[in-house]
């Protein structure tokens, strides 16, 4: 997933080509690539000689270095890299029992371990570090924005497990955010793909930590009054974890006599829709989902690469075919023909041929990745996933009661009740059905959902180390199909743990609370007959 940009990760010398003797024989390690702030300002002195534009900031400018075409212009920028954890499960005798350990093992093998990293043994130790670094950052020779917090017990972590990507046992620690003042010159209104509308300041051009900041969030209409903003105001920008731009408040006594307080529109700036507010939300909303700046937020969503991946169908192009009346709903891509394309400018035969190819892969998307794509409010990627584990298609979805959605676990009222209220709208069950007349997937294999036929309902299981005769993933698939529940890390709470090769700390925690362990041959023949495996077990 994403660009391969391995030629340019061997320029970079802090990134060992061949490691020192004591590693297994496939190792995976994460780290962080960066370009050292006396390098930057080498690279802004060099393009300052010749008269070319100088870079706003090493973030940036690190991340477009490792992205380049020519992998001799990234070696000429003198990156480097810290590495900071290890992800494959080490055995044996001298397999690091935490996360400390596992760094220090790395860095016997030739990788470069931050000499920064420390043991804190309490709470307060954790605040003394982060408080001495806050005022020593600038003394680095390189950016950072805080400090991450870890549990170091690799039984620990396996204990806290990980919602979505978000590890529990580990949270980054912001250092202060910085600050400018700027003027206030306009609120803007965005409508974002949920009708949401989003306000923002529109500033006099500020510099904060190497950037140029013109515009900053400003959350909703409660926020801006509780913070007593008005346009024309002297106001306090930060840089939240040194990216994205907040107005913090206004300079109350440098007011203007003429500074406006701010009302949120009645109707829709871009389709004048009279616009609501529910009253157990912050946010104003048109409802109108065939707004045009809704629409298109929706269109972009939709054809990401978390959504239906419809390579080739940039923001530029969803904008053209919104503009020319090509695409008026979702369903209007599965219609469009070459020959339509061919007509629009700067739109080549290979390109449409692409784009029109990928939109027919779209078509068979697994339904998880199609119920995110809809944009339903609330329904993020986990969420999909829960739904479908439960439903077997949209249909399904579509008649399910509040009452019975909530009853999911992970599902609550409000997202229950933002589920129902979608397809409870006619403009969203035409959508739906235009969809499955073109052809998409909107379905997946059938599942049994009641207990007759579901010899794992009810037991949590967990899959790890490296199988013979199958993927993970297979594996996983198949225990969710009899029914079983599926986590990512082992607790009093799993029933069943299946290893294959290196099962590394799992296998001891599973040990340790006595749940029961299954090899991948006792594996295959479960998946054979898993009500008599599972008698047997008990």
């Amino acid at each position: 997933v994403g660009e391969d940009v391995t030629d340019n990760l061997r320029t970079i010398k802090t990134i060992p080509l061949s490691l020192l003797p004591g590693g297994p024989d496939h190792l995976e390690v994460r780290g962080e690539v960066f370009l050292p702030i006396p390098e930057f300002l080498r690279l802004n002195e060099d393009r300052s000689k010749t008269g070319e534009p100088l870079y706003a900031n090493p973030r940036n400018t690190g991340a477009g270095s490792i992205r380049q075409l020519d992998s001799k212009i990234t070696a000429s920028r003198n990156m480097e890299i810290w590495v900071y954890s290890l992800n494959t499960e080490i055995t044996g005798d001298d397999a690091p029992a935490g996360h400390w350990e596992a760094l220090e093992w790395l860095r016997k093998l030739g990788f470069r371990i931050n000499p920064n990293n420390q043991i804190c043994h309490s709470i307060d130790e954790v605040m003394a570090y982060h408080q001495h670094w806050v005022e020593a950052r600038s003394n680095l020779p390189y950016e950072a924005d805080g400090v991450v917090v870890k549990v170091s017990s690799l039984a620990l972590q396996n204990q806290l497990g990980v919602v979505g990507r978000e590890p529990r046992w580990a949270i980054a620690y912001k250092f202060p955010a910085e600050k400018a003042t700027t003027r206030l010159l306009e609120i803007g209104i965005n409508v974002g793909r949920t009708g949401s509308l989003n306000p923002y300041a529109i500033l006099k051009p500020v510099l904060i930590g190497g950037a140029t900041v013109q515009h900053a969030s400003l959350h909703n209409e409660e926020d801006i009054r509780r913070k007593d903003i008005r346009v024309g105001d002297l106001v306090i920008i930060e840089r939240a974890g040194d990216v994205i731009p907040h107005v913090m408040g206004a300079v109350v006594n440098e007011r203007p006599p003429d500074a406006k307080e701010f009302r949120m529109p009645t109707h829709c700036p871009e389709c004048n829709s009279t616009i609501t507010k529910p009253e157990d939300e912050a946010t104003h909303r048109c409802l109108n989902t065939s707004c045009p700046a809704q629409f298109f937020e929706l269109l972009k969503h939709f054809v990401s690469k978390g959504a239906t991946d419809i390579d080739g169908l940039g923001e530029k192009w969803c904008r053209i075919l919104i503009d020319q009346g090509m695409v008026t709903d979702l369903a209007d891509l599965y219609s469009l023909k070459k020959e339509q394309l061919l007509k629009l400018d700067r739109m080549g035969d290979k390109l449409a041929t692409r784009i029109l190819a990928n939109i027919e892969i779209s078509k068979q998307k697994p339904l998880p990745r199609l119920l995110f794509a809809l944009g339903i409010i609330h329904i993020g990627t986990e969420i999909a996933s829960l739904l479908a584990q439960v439903y077997n298609s949209i249909d399904e979805i579509a008649v399910a009661t509040e009452n019975e959605l909530a009853e999911i676990p992970g599902i609550g009222p409000k997202i229950a009740e933002s589920i129902a209220s979608y397809f409870q709208v006619e403009s969203n069950q035409s959508l739906i059905k235009k969809l499955q007349a073109a052809g998409v997937t909107l379905k997946q294999k059938p599942r049994q959902i009641s207990s007759e036929g579901q010899p794992l309902a009810g037991q949590t299981f967990v899959v790890t180390g490296t199988l013979v005769s199958f993927s993970r993933t297979e594996a996983q698939s198949r225990i969710k199909d009899l029914g079983g529940k599926l986590t990512s890390s082992v607790t009093k709470n799993t029933d069943y743990l299946v290893v294959g090769g290196s099962p590394g700390s799992k296998l001891a925690a599973a040990e340790r609370l006595g749940t029961k362990v299954m090899n991948e041959e006792t594996f295959i023949e479960f998946l054979a007959n898993p009500m008599l495996v599972t008698r047997e077990a008990e």
